[in-house]
């Protein structure tokens, strides 16, 4: 019988924090602002930053709708959390922490990705793989302040080797590691993913209590149906179509290798990942003062 780690905390399901969701179209990503409901702190969760790719150019209307609601509530923020190395879209955490502060945090295996695409994007020693252009690197079981609420970080590898899911109270932020229970789960053939290891991910988040909340980082709205990013423990161990109740180990790894062996590379890979191992900052100029993103050919 397969052994899962267990959780390094136990889930505070009397606190709940307050959450509010920032849906990008463009990336069908979900951002969040995470509030401590006794004060005024806050944390930011998986920001976006808009690239017209076809135009080369950056603006920033998701990450500034962001700002305007912490302003226009008073909030203090904290932290800016990456949940991994994202490949769809571009992090807008530099651009909020230039207007408003906080730390931006990132599992410690970011190394890992660092290492990885540095070589394919041909980055050279300038380019620095010690994940240092990150405040924190959240080791698995590592707990952080957002105000007096405490969370913690929980390694949940798979889709990257850098994904972690992060635990506020009552409420669990699960980046690509699973979509709605519909949705199933996140692709893992990424370099450095791996199917049998995000299957077990995926039951180290759902042996948390039932009642606990979980935060999608995408939704695709399958079959037509409206948008949504908030489920249960519970549901997703009743109903998820990849990992329920009763789907073994040996069939979640036939089912995943063989869909993702049908999928293409998402759109925005090649900018997403030169970005993102970057912290969200672009690459540097060149002597003329011009940044440019590289597009490798035949290298992903």
């Amino acid at each position: 019988m397969t052994t899962f780690a267990p959780i390094p905390h136990p889930v505070d399901l009397s606190v709940t924090p307050e959450v509010t969701a920032f849906f990008d179209a463009p990336t069908n990503t979900v951002t969040y602002v995470v509030r401590d409901p006794a004060s005024t702190a806050c944390a930011v969760i998986d920001s976006v930053m808009d690239i017209d790719y076809a135009a080369g150019r950056i603006t920033y209307a998701s990450a500034d709708a962001v700002i305007d609601f912490i302003r226009t509530n008073g909030l203090t923020l904290e932290w800016l959390i990456e949940t991994h190395v994202h490949a769809d879209h571009l992090s807008g955490a530099p651009y909020i922490q230039g207007k408003l502060g906080g730390k931006i945090g990132i599992g410690e295996n970011i190394t890992i990705v660092q290492d990885t695409f540095g070589k394919v994007f041909n980055e050279g020693t300038e380019f620095q793989r010690d994940g240092s252009q990150f405040d924190r690197l959240f080791r698995d079981g590592d707990s952080y302040q957002i105000g007096g609420l405490t969370a913690f970080a929980m390694h949940t590898p798979g889709h990257t080797p850098a994904c972690m899911t992060h635990v506020i109270g009552d409420a669990a932020f699960v980046g690509d590691t699973l979509f709605m229970p519909d949705g199933g789960s996140a692709r893992a053939d990424f370099p450095g993913g791996d199917a049998r290891t995000l299957y077990r991910s995926i039951k180290r988040v759902l042996s948390m209590p039932p009642e606990t909340r979980l935060f999608m980082c995408h939704d695709y709205g399958p079959n037509g149906r409206e948008i949504r990013w908030e489920t249960t423990v519970a549901e997703q161990n009743a109903h998820n179509i990849h990992v329920r109740d009763g789907i073994t180990e040996d069939a979640f790894v036939q089912l995943r290798e063989a869909r993702d062996a049908t999928l293409a590379m998402p759109k925005l890979i090649i900018p997403s990942l030169q970005v993102n191992m970057r912290g969200g900052e672009l690459p540097p100029p060149d002597e003329s003062g011009k940044r440019f993103l590289k597009v490798p050919i035949n290298g992903l």
